[in-house]
């Protein structure tokens, strides 16, 4: 199915609705405006398998824009709009889009790159524009409102949040059938019992894989979007309330932060229209997900995967129960979990996680990263480290170039993240290692406290305690830094390299 279906079945049907201001926008405006930006595309030449980008927030416009894009068979890129000047730039030419579209929002970090986008034949703006772009309102306002003659599918080509280094960007191959005559089996109705009658909460940033991918597939399917234009944890709760919403999907973080809501503003708004919440992008401690289940009721669904698409790991509350910790048993594919050598390890055992049969992906002009992901037998990996247990359920242990190596012992930081972001004083938390002269590394905790004011030698002292009460000593933090807040991405993405490099440039 696609948005043309629902819009001739159904022209004043909700799409989406944005939900700070109340914004609607129907079926058929939806069609209409994408096919218009579609036209505009073919006018500037633009085939399938040429690429664009976009650099837009949570705007009104941007599945419009997306959905012209997909229906051209071009691959577009969505840039965070949290990035300066030098991040989009690179994207921008990596990639190399022909067209580039963005909002007025933007003009602080554009301005500078006039000239510095050499690829882009043809920039646009949305409400507003800055020298050198034109309206896209305006623009498409002149193209015709019925489909282009030669509609393709495209495809979304998206860059790794940049927690390690540069952006990668996730090429897939783009698919070989036209339009909306896709045959691949409809996730959201097989897995979480999504239909036309539904209501999906999307609050994070739709530039972020997930949420791009799970509401695109709601538009196709005639699932109606709330879209948040900013994650706001009471905010978030009123939405569920006053839309009834049925679906959402959300990541860790998000949960932690409502769950520490003060309970009469937490338990005050109604969340029984819940059929369906979904969760990834960070492993979830323990206690959270428990608490979560308590309070919304066997409805958290979790997954594992990546932007990469190489496979796809999920489970249901019930099965979480049995299984506690785990992300899932694969759906699309095998997983294989092995050692540093690439031999496969035993059960219960930790290792690299690889993924076969699930789908295949290249990291856009960058062999070696491409290389490095695969297995001899043609596997590919994230990066991530797990184990399975005997009933194949996988565990994530951490990020491989997360772990700590101290006086030649392997140490996992997320464990002892797991442990004191469930202290009622911790609001947010990283580890990492830093250097030790004896050690190599010692483990060291930085803390975003809900009351900032407490920061001191006392709740350090306290956290590091509450810490060796749950896990082995060796395990725990040697000491702890408080910061007013981390810098974790809207996606709930931690850039913990940036408070490594910090520590490891200071001991210089």
């Amino acid at each position: 199915m696609n948005p043309a279906e629902i819009a001739a079945a159904e022209p004043n049907k909700t799409a989406y609705i944005m939900a700070d201001t109340g914004q609607r926008v129907t079926y058929q405006e939806l069609e209409e405006t994408a096919n218009q930006g579609a036209h505009l595309f073919r006018s500037h030449g633009l085939q399938a398998g040429d690429h664009i980008a976009v650099l837009l927030e949570n705007h009104p416009r941007f599945f419009q824009i997306c959905f012209a894009a997909q229906r051209a068979g071009l691959y577009y890129t969505a840039i965070s709009w949290r990035l300066q000047q030098e991040e989009v730039e690179y994207i921008v030419n990596n990639c190399e889009a022909q067209l580039f579209i963005s909002s007025v929002e933007r003009k602080a970090v554009l301005e500078p790159l006039h000239d510095r986008m050499p690829n882009v034949q043809a920039r646009y703006m949305v409400d507003d524009t800055i020298d050198g772009y034109e309206s896209w309102e305006a623009a498409i306002a002149k193209m015709p409102t019925h489909p282009i003659a030669d509609q393709r599918e495209g495809v979304a080509m998206l860059y790794s949040s940049g927690t390690t280094g540069y952006p990668k960007g996730v090429k897939r191959p783009l698919p070989d059938y036209p339009y909306g005559e896709s045959t691949d089996p409809n996730l959201l109705e097989l897995l979480y019992g999504a239909s036309q009658d539904s209501i999906y909460l999307s609050p994070a940033p739709l530039y972020h894989a997930a949420p791009l991918a799970f509401t695109m597939n709601c538009l196709r399917t005639g699932v109606a979007v709330v879209v948040m234009e900013h994650f706001e944890a009471e905010f978030a709760l009123q939405c569920i309330q006053d839309y009834q919403i049925t679906h959402s999907q959300w990541v860790p973080t998000m949960f932690v932060r409502m769950l520490k809501l003060p309970d009469e503003v937490r338990l005050r708004y109604d969340t029984s229209s819940l059929q369906c919440a979904i969760h990834a992008a960070a492993p979830c401690p323990v206690p959270i997900k428990e608490q979560m289940i308590e309070w919304w009721g066997p409805v958290i669904f979790e997954y594992y995967a990546g932007t990469e698409g190489n496979g796809f790991v999920q489970l249901n509350s019930e099965e979480w129960l049995s299984h506690k910790g785990s992300v899932g048993k694969a759906l699309n594919c095998e997983l294989h979990i092995c050692d540093e050598n690439g031999e496969e390890v035993p059960v219960g055992e930790s290792g690299t996680i690889f993924f076969a049969g699930g789908g295949t992906f290249e990291y856009y002009k960058d062999t070696d990263k491409t290389n490095s992901s695969r297995h001899a037998q043609g596997w590919s990996t994230l990066g991530d480290v797990g184990y399975m247990d005997e009933d194949g359920y996988l565990y994530l242990t951490d990020r491989k170039h997360f772990m700590i190596i101290s006086g030649g012992v392997n140490i996992y930081p997320q464990e002892a993240e797991n442990v004191l972001i469930t202290h009622d004083k911790v609001l947010d938390v990283a580890v990492f290692g830093v250097p030790n002269e004896d050690f190599g590394e010692e483990v060291k905790a930085v803390v975003q406290l809900k009351d900032t004011s407490q920061a001191g030698p006392m709740v350090e002292v306290e956290l590091l305690d509450y810490c060796r009460t749950k896990l082995s000593h060796i395990k725990c933090p040697r000491s702890i830094d408080f910061r007013d807040e981390l810098p974790r991405h809207p996606t709930g993405k931690l850039y913990k390299r940036l408070l490594k490099d910090e520590y490891w440039e200071a001991a210089k």
